[in-house]
């Protein structure tokens, strides 16, 4: 009689303070009014799927695209110059006692746009071309030396740089746009290439106010994307960040990257270990995001819903067409997956309890014995 009467008192015990457990329980996340706890319960069906499928943006916009460079090649402040100038003459002008050759190396050209030539003057540099430059030195000189041919180089200045940063790419700084890195791969290749997995790979260009993201290997299947930089693009390389929450009775408990462009709840699912054959209940597998208003609106067919809302999505992998629906139901970025353990779990933790309580009421009735 004692020991039933300790059995008893313990059971109630268990019953009113709860037994360890992940979370709640199926019953408990359905049972929650929208109207009171403004959270509201969706089960997912195709009509669900549709609403709420992820549309895949990707691309520079045609701002970017259709933007062509009107500075590239062109002579700026701050550039470097080097002149080679050949006189048909032995003492020429510029090449007294030089075989008719003479060279000026490494002239800057001055803030405002100039720089100095000996005999030829003060010349405006900036806004031409090398080959524009050339032409209005040669007819400066052909009034002093005949036939004088000129070579014009030029080192691009400040001015004329991209920022590459970023944790995908092997050497973040400041590089100079030249001939052999004038696009988007190029420069890429210039800074040492990418250090994440090409397909999870996002590259990001900001050029003034307008700004683009791509896959970084949408660049090999859309050539448009392998932009002509421009002076002052800022390059950003970074591996795919999203992630998911995943809790409750799977293979781990953990935020989650995404791995792919796009995942489902069942990829996603897989990702984190699959289902806990020991525990889990594949009638409760919830998905809890912050939806916009406009997408729950039509999912419930009201109008009054405004700002984002709280919304749990209910998935029953054991209907027929559970697992196809979880297959098509599109994880976001941010999204909690929770599922929940199957009821006969917490039966068995009640009477583990319960059989190791009447064992330590037999052990207690043994020593007063």
């Amino acid at each position: 009689m004692t020991k039933l009467l300790v059995v008893a008192v313990l059971v109630s015990a268990l019953g009113a303070c709860g037994l360890p457990r992940p979370g709640p329980t199926k019953s408990e996340i359905r049972s929650l009014d929208g109207e009171i706890n403004e959270t509201q319960i969706v089960e997912v069906d195709e009509r669900v799927n549709r609403l709420v499928a992820v549309q895949p943006k990707s691309g520079f916009p045609d701002s970017i695209i259709k933007h062509a460079s009107s500075t590239l090649g062109i002579i700026r402040p701050g550039d470097t110059l080097s002149f080679t100038i050949y006189e048909n003459v032995d003492e020429g002008v510029l090449s007294r006692g030089n075989g008719g050759t003479s060279t000026l190396n490494s002239l800057e050209v001055d803030e405002a746009g100039f720089v100095f030539i000996p005999y030829a003057g003060r010349i405006r540099a900036a806004g031409n071309t090398t080959e524009a430059l050339r032409r209005i030195i040669t007819r400066k000189l052909e009034a002093l030396t005949p036939e004088p041919q000129v070579l014009v180089q030029r080192a691009a200045g400040d001015d004329e740089t991209v920022s590459v940063l970023g944790n995908g790419i092997a050497a973040q700084g400041v590089y100079p746009i030249e001939r052999s890195s004038r696009r988007l791969m190029e420069m890429l290749a210039t800074a040492g290439g990418i250090t994440t997995p090409p397909e999870m790979t996002r590259v990001k260009v900001l050029r003034h106010q307008h700004k683009g993201e791509i896959w970084f290997e949408d660049v090999y299947d859309y050539p448009e994307y392998d932009l002509k930089l421009h002076a002052g693009d800022r390059i950003f390389v970074n591996r795919d960040p999203r992630v998911f929450t995943v809790l409750g009775s799977t293979g781990k408990q953990a935020n989650v990257p995404f791995g792919m462009r796009q995942l489902s709840a069942l990829q996603a699912i897989a990702q984190a270990g699959g289902l806990n054959s020991q525990t889990a209940d594949p009638t409760g597998l919830f998905v809890i995001r912050k939806q916009d208003s406009e997408t729950v609106n039509k999912m419930l067919d009201r109008n009054d819903f405004v700002g984002e809302q709280s919304v749990i999505y209910v998935l029953n992998l054991t209907e027929p067409n559970g697992i196809p629906l979880a297959q098509d139901f599109d994880i976001r970025d941010g999204d909690a997956i929770y599922v929940t353990e199957a009821p006969f779990v917490q039966w068995t933790k009640t009477l583990n309890a319960i059989t190791g309580t009447a064992g330590a009421v037999n052990t207690v009735e043994a020593v007063g014995d």
